[in-house]
């Protein structure tokens, strides 16, 4: 056979390719738009609720130690950093509506996955320093009045915890928002550039 007579060009066009079906699409982006919403009121509403619940501590308890009184503070600052910078998805899953173009969508999915991005990179490295410090400050009023080795204990266990929590739980996590967000992304840019052939 003679390779020179072969178009490669024809037989590539020729290939049966699967379409995006569109109403499919949209399903999953309606659903990735309800999944984000949902996470953003529930994560609202934990950080505020923890928030609520050390300032209760703080007035109830009345700390002695200043490093008691810095560590509260420090942690309420972590979640409010954190939660303050997260609400700033909320207004880009709002304007995600039926109404918009494809290429709309893919902005829109662009700019999430750029957000969830700084999220998961900046964001939650100061949100777990802060953390982290907040609870070693706050919890060493306390440890000051156990023995040496039950304070070793308490510490090394919430540090342990905070360990498991960086290095296992939130790679998990973040893999799995960009699972999500790529293969949307993915399917957008498909149905552009067959809307461009």
């Amino acid at each position: 056979m003679d390779n020179n007579n072969i178009d490669f060009k024809d037989l590539w066009k020729k290939q049966t390719v699967s379409q995006p079906n569109i109403e499919d699409l949209m399903a999953r982006l309606k659903q990735f738009k309800k999944a984000g919403l949902r996470s953003l009121w529930k994560t609202n509403i934990l950080l505020f609720a923890t928030s609520a619940f050390i300032l209760f501590v703080w007035y109830y308890y009345q700390p002695q130690f200043i490093s008691t009184k810095i560590g509260i503070v420090l942690a309420i600052v972590a979640m409010l950093m954190y939660v303050t910078v997260y609400n700033g998805l909320l207004h880009i899953y709002k304007d995600i509506d039926v109404t918009q173009t494809n290429q709309e969508y893919l902005q829109k999915l662009i700019l999430i996955k750029r957000k969830q991005q700084f999220m998961q990179s900046t964001i939650l490295r100061w949100y777990f320093v802060l953390l982290m410090t907040g609870i070693c400050l706050y919890m060493y009023e306390y440890a000051s009045r156990m023995t040496v080795f039950y304070a070793l204990v308490t510490y090394g266990v919430t540090l342990l915890w905070i360990g498991f929590n960086w290095f296992y739980i939130r790679p998990k996590q973040i893999k799995k928002q960009q699972e999500k967000i790529n293969e949307l992304i993915t399917k957008f840019e498909d149905v552009n550039e067959q809307l461009k052939e």
